[in-house]
């Protein structure tokens, strides 16, 4: 590992009022399914060994580092939410999906919580990933579901009362934005699952696990509207190893 010592002047000097950072904060901080459902999903794919070195790939504010007893390191280009994070643990502000500041094999295992939907790149995402991954190390990844990001789809209450899901354009990659300020966008990128798992497996990541979640019975509790919803997937969580590199 080359880069978990980097200067934080880099990370200080940097403006304030990210708005992806006051998005993540806000969306986080209201919805208590992060803790409840997410972070937990994360740990059981995951599972870290005692001793172990880990990389949390878009870290934000370092909530995952602080539960993981493990050593740590976030790797995150927001500035705001690195100088939350530094706090957990060693930080490095860095753009995604490039890891080149880390060694190859330099980690036990990765975690990627709610942030591949946001990498353009999730080809150069894989590769990097299995790069810095030791072979046998462990990929955890929590992500929107792709049948939940594909553009135009969504909930739709049909006459008789029940309500069924539209698939919009799952079939194909694409894009939605969300508002997050004035002028500002949060782009989550749509690929059809199918994608993902080859674009992994071509990486060099072995499928271990893979978990699709609808919405809570907390969830539905805090909006009982979501029980019209409870058999439509939303999230999902895959566990992977790293394959042994051929020579």
């Amino acid at each position: 590992m080359s880069c978990q010592t980097v200067a934080f002047a880099d990370v200080t000097r940097t403006r304030s009022g990210d708005p992806w950072a006051s998005w993540w904060l806000r969306e986080v901080d209201a919805d208590p399914d992060y803790a409840e459902v997410v972070a937990p999903l994360i740990l059981d794919l995951l599972r870290p060994r005692p001793g172990g070195t880990y990389l949390d790939v878009g870290c934000g504010d370092g909530r995952m580092m602080r539960m993981i007893e493990s050593k740590v390191v976030g790797v995150d280009l927001s500035a705001d939410l690195l100088r939350i994070a530094r706090e957990a643990g060693p930080v490095v502000r860095y753009r995604l999906p490039s890891l080149a500041c880390f060694a190859d094999g330099s980690f036990d295992g990765c975690l990627v919580s709610l942030v591949l939907e946001h990498l353009p790149d999730h080809v150069t995402t894989f590769t990097e990933l299995a790069r810095v991954t030791r072979p046998g190390g462990v990929l955890a990844l929590v992500a929107n579901h792709p049948v939940f990001t594909a553009p135009d789809s969504g909930p739709i209450e049909e006459a008789d009362g029940e309500t069924t899901w539209r698939p919009g354009r799952y079939l194909r990659p694409g894009h939605t934005d969300e508002p997050v300020g004035e002028g500002q966008v949060v782009r989550f990128h749509h690929r059809p699952l199918g994608d993902l798992l080859t674009v992994a497996s071509m990486a060099g990541w072995d499928l271990c696990r893979m978990v699709e979640l609808g919405p809570s019975a907390n969830q539905i509790r805090r909006h009982p509207p979501l029980a019209a919803q409870r058999h439509f997937v939303r999230l999902l969580g895959v566990r992977w190893t790293r394959r042994p590199v051929e020579t």
